[in-house]
């Protein structure tokens, strides 16, 4: 099969679980700023969130990208496998004790005196997690991306269903105080929860996800090879810190909200910016989606004569994918809009910067493969911590002067920075035939196309968003006419 196609295949089943499952779970949030109208009562679920990803990465310390740089440089030993396993096992397991032990005096720091209980329940989640990570990479690694589809699928559905119930179901027969044949559901809602049922549901989720990883468990069961798990260590560590560096890029604008901006506007702001930050999903859930499938092909296609052609056109089709992907919303957001109740629209601002920014750090992705491959990870290491400085450095300037528009102007600019750090460096190790005119170009032509769509005036909505929808098809007509011209369109 043509590798392209190949990966084209890879990520279209990777994405049926990361597209249609999150896009399910996106719509959750219509459910929570509708149901839980203040946004500062969001804003508790927006912070968590961040300091989850944080968590998230500590607790996987690059074990994946392990996983497959060694199995793959070793014919797939198994001992690779069932180290890696172990690692995590061991490192969830003792996490999960320290944070249950120490949840009230974080409880405190975070100012949620009163509930402790979320952090308890984060740990779970965080714990199982990390714990999953290694069976979901060796489904990765096996190319087995339909059994990879249907459990995160099914995980996705699950939490889905939790929130209904809880958030959908209970609390609205508790605020309703119905007297039909709803009405027991009233007694599973507590008000003092509250918000605090997104984190039931997806801990419900997590656990199960567990269970049906068992077969995946079993197989990576068995002693490990010790010095192996050392070298996998200095591999991994790296990553690890470049994966903290990348979270700062990530969550840090966030996180810095509640903390510098006044105590009594900040977590609304943070629930109005969480809130918007979702409707950049579509370019995230596709960025996820092919991040799933690149890594691995990436690696198995190493050793071609013509990988470094390969990895180019890659790149090229992606910026296209994404350059399609900020258009497609940015021209219908006078739909998209209602993603979120009326509460938390005044952050609208900050979409097309997000998923511009989403398209900086895709393009950074691609670009990284060239210190992966040559197993000099620490200047991935390099790369994101320059990325955290920048974000840092922007933030503190730029959130005590225009709150969370100053956030996302300084996502953008971080990753930015690091794409085009990455992709100087890598010309000069790893060098790559980057068509770097259309990687520019494309992305400038729709942002263009975007501002000429923001002077579409005094029509009705139907006919604004078929003209709008129009400039979209023109692009890519454009696109197919420009790639065809230069016998590009495979």
């Amino acid at each position: 099969m043509n590798p392209l196609k190949k990966l084209a295949g890879q990520t279209a089943i990777y994405g049926l679980s990361t597209i249609v499952g999150r896009l399910l779970n996106y719509l959750l949030v219509p459910l929570w700023t509708y149901r839980f109208s203040n946004p500062a009562d969001f804003g508790v679920t927006t912070e968590f969130y961040a300091y989850t990803t944080f968590l998230n990465v500590i607790m996987t310390y690059g074990m994946e990208t392990a996983l497959f740089n060694f199995s793959a440089k070793s014919d797939r030993n198994p001992a690779v496998y069932r180290t890696a396993v172990f690692s995590l096992m061991l490192t969830s397991v003792l996490f999960i004790a320290g944070m249950m032990a120490s949840a009230q005096p974080i409880a405190d720091l975070l100012r949620y005196p009163n509930h402790a209980n979320y952090v308890i329940w984060m740990s779970w989640i965080i714990g199982l997690d990390a714990l999953a990570a290694v069976p979901f990479a060796r489904l990765r690694e096996q190319q087995r991306a339909k059994r990879f589809a249907l459990l995160k699928t099914l995980n996705i559905l699950i939490n889905i269903l939790g929130n209904l119930f809880f958030i959908g179901l209970c609390k609205w027969a508790y605020d309703s105080n119905t007297t039909g044949w709803l009405a027991w559901s009233a007694q599973y809602y507590d008000p003092g929860i509250g918000i605090g049922y997104v984190f039931i549901a997806n801990l419900i989720a997590s656990g199960l996800t567990i269970l049906l990883l068992l077969p995946e468990f079993l197989e990576g069961m068995g002693w490990p090879d010790f010095p192996l798990w050392r070298r996998m260590l200095v591999y991994a560590l790296p990553l690890l810190v470049a994966g903290l560096a990348g979270m700062v890029n990530e969550t840090m604008s966030r996180i810095l909200l509640k903390y510098l901006l006044p105590m009594e506007s900040a977590m609304e702001a943070l629930g109005v910016y969480g809130a918007c930050y979702k409707m950049s999903i579509l370019m995230t859930l596709f960025i996820q989606a092919f991040r799933y499938a690149a890594e691995p092909f990436f690696f198995a296609y190493y050793k071609q004569s013509d990988a470094r052609e390969l990895y180019a056109l890659v790149m090229r089709w992606f910026v296209i994918a994404c350059s399609l992907i900020f258009l497609g919303v940015m021209q219908n957001i006078v739909w998209v809009k209602y993603f979120v109740g009326a509460n938390y629209r005044s952050g609208l601002g900050v979409v097309p910067i997000l998923l511009m920014a989403n398209l900086c750090l895709g393009v950074f992705f691609n670009l990284s493969i060239w210190y992966k491959l040559t197993e000099q990870t620490r200047f991935g290491t390099y790369l994101t911590v320059w990325g955290s400085v920048v974000t840092l450095s922007l933030d503190f300037y730029s959130i005590p002067r225009w709150g969370f528009m100053g956030s996302a102007w300084a996502t953008l600019v971080c990753y930015g920075s690091m794409a085009v750090l990455s992709y100087l460096l890598g010309q000069k190790y790893y060098k790559i035939p980057y068509d770097l005119q259309r990687m520019i170009a494309y992305p400038l032509l729709a942002v263009a196309i975007f501002l000429w769509g923001v002077k579409i005036e005094g029509l009705t909505v139907a006919m604004e968003l078929a003209a709008k929808n129009g400039l979209v098809l023109g692009f890519l007509g454009l696109v197919y006419l420009l790639e065809k011209k230069r016998g590009r369109v495979r």
